[in-house]
């Protein structure tokens, strides 16, 4: 059963007329995917252009990715160096603050990983990597030495998993397969436990709160009392919501035509 959290509403509630004095910054431009970082700042992806947008949503930098192949993830755990993900050339490369490639793009085929289809970053410059053919979540270092190793998830869980997001916070890796929930673990690939919160498409951790965005709507679980609620929008969108991130007292909403930055209500 879903109960409103007292810190979330603490958070967000607002009157009607309150509402009306949100300030709103916009991105215009249809985009194919974003995410943000601890600072603020947008990183959005519009065909083979990546750019770079501040708080305020003021355009910062610019660059196009034509010869790395389809960008399917691109992950802010470093601000301003954002690792991003091809997973049909198999490609991974770190960015730096100019949205230029830092030192090598990493060819994982080349390097005994040809079936790769989900990376993210870690601590200490490490990599996360979710190998297809062996069912297992890999650790490994920018040398792609291995660190860990889940072993076969099949015959760990029970069941095949088919993750379509994952991401490293605060010694724990979480991995979204929509059809069964987050599965969680240690940095060292032990399995600790399934969130079964199924069907989101995006998500992302900060502190005990995880948000997740599912059929049209953003929502948190409280990782200390296992509530969910939803979580309210401090203004009406002009347009189907396509995903959505919390960020530093911020929500971002991710329309057809543009990204809307909304300052969330201040506690009172």
């Amino acid at each position: 059963m879903t109960r409103t959290l007292t810190v979330l509403a603490t958070l967000v509630g607002l009157s009607a007329a309150a509402q009306n004095e949100v300030p709103v910054h916009a991105i215009e431009g249809r985009f194919d995917t974003f995410t943000t970082d601890e600072l603020g700042n947008v990183y959005a992806l519009r065909g083979d252009e990546l750019e770079l947008y501040g708080p305020a949503g003021e355009s910062r930098l610019r660059n196009s990715v034509k010869t790395f192949g389809r960008i399917a993830t691109i992950d802010a755990f470093y601000s301003l160096k954002p690792m991003v993900f091809s997973p049909e050339q198999g490609q991974v490369a770190v960015l730096d603050n100019t949205l230029s490639v830092q030192g090598d793009v990493i060819h994982l085929p080349r390097q005994g990983w040809p079936q790769v289809v989900l990376a993210c970053m870690g601590v200490q410059n490490t990599f996360w990597l979710f190998d297809q053919r062996e069912l297992a979540l890999i650790r490994v270092d920018a040398q792609l030495r291995q660190l860990a190793n889940t072993g076969r998830l099949d015959q760990l869980l029970g069941h095949t998993v088919e993750p379509m997001g994952m991401l490293e916070h605060e010694n724990r890796l979480y991995v979204n397969d929509p059809s069964v929930g987050f599965l969680v673990f240690d940095l060292f690939g032990t399995y600790a436990r399934t969130i079964p919160i199924k069907g989101a498409t995006s998500f992302e951790v900060r502190g005990e709160r995880l948000y997740f965005f599912a059929e049209g709507r953003l929502q948190v679980y409280d990782m200390r009392s296992f509530a969910i609620a939803d979580v309210p929008l401090p203004v009406a969108p002009p347009g189907p919501v396509r995903d959505a991130r919390v960020e530093r007292g911020r929500i971002y909403l991710r329309l057809d035509d543009r990204i809307l930055l909304v300052d969330l209500p201040r506690d009172r």
